[in-house]
């Protein structure tokens, strides 16, 4: 076989596997043997594959009970129904393609100092909001979550409280995204795997699997909305009065 250049250390470091690991999969059937040459076992690009769809298919939640059964299965397009899993599972509503910018750009749109600079760009990057590009500029990968802090600041709100914001965002829309992953896991995967993935079920399953993002998005703006209003009612009162303008 063309290719197969990699001892099975080599393997492991290039896959991030362990070498036990690597043995424990071929001797469940789950790996090709190696192409033995003068004693010494070489693998390839084939082998780093699968073991690559592998890592993948247990991050996803499969066990390897039911990885063997996908791939021994000929002709259920497993490669095809993870690549539709991962997609269903981290799709949004709209693709976004990343920008670039530059120190300068940035600090104009969001009215920075040069001496500040530093602090907030840091800032913006421990949130991910933006990404160094390794060329001095910046990657910014969701630029609509950019332009809301734009506005934000526009409004008269620091960008380091935007900042902020979004930190905390992000780690509740983990726990909520991670509460609902598990919750399908628990509820539709694993009886899927203990039932031995019949075929007449993957319809089903691809269904849910489909709209799970967009129903936990639905459920969380909705309840967003209702937990924003009431926050609002508590700053500002009950009355529905607009503060009177100054001076007034």
């Amino acid at each position: 076989m063309a290719g197969n250049t990699l001892t099975i250390e080599q393997l492991a470091a290039e896959t991030g596997m362990s070498v036990r690991n690597i043995r424990s999969h071929q001797a469940r059937g789950l790996l090709a043997p190696p192409e033995v040459r003068l004693r010494v076992g070489y693998y390839g690009p084939d082998h780093v594959a699968r073991l690559r769809l592998i890592r993948d298919l247990q991050q996803e939640g499969f066990n390897l009970n039911g990885i063997k059964r996908l791939l021994d299965d000929e002709g259920t397009g497993t490669e095809e129904r993870l690549q539709r899993f991962k997609r269903a599972l981290t799709s949004t509503p709209f693709d976004e393609r990343a920008q670039t910018a530059t120190t300068a750009q940035l600090g104009r749109r969001f009215r920075v100092s040069a001496e500040d600079a530093a602090a907030v760009l840091a800032k913006a990057e421990a949130v991910g909001v933006l990404e160094p590009d390794g060329d001095g500029g910046y990657l910014v990968p969701s630029p609509s979550l950019l332009a809301v802090a734009e506005e934000v600041v526009g409004r008269g709100i620091s960008l380091e409280g935007a900042l902020e914001v979004f930190e905390e965002l992000e780690t509740h829309a983990d726990a909520v995204a991670r509460a609902f992953v598990k919750l399908f896991v628990r509820d539709v995967w694993r009886p899927f795997q203990e039932a031995g993935m019949p075929p007449e079920l993957w319809p089903e399953i691809d269904e849910s699997i489909e709209r799970l993002r967009p129903l936990a998005s639905d459920a969380l703006l909705a309840i967003f909305q209702q937990r924003m209003r009431a926050q609002i009612q508590t700053a500002f009162g009950d009355s529905g009065e607009r503060p009177a303008p100054a001076g007034r």
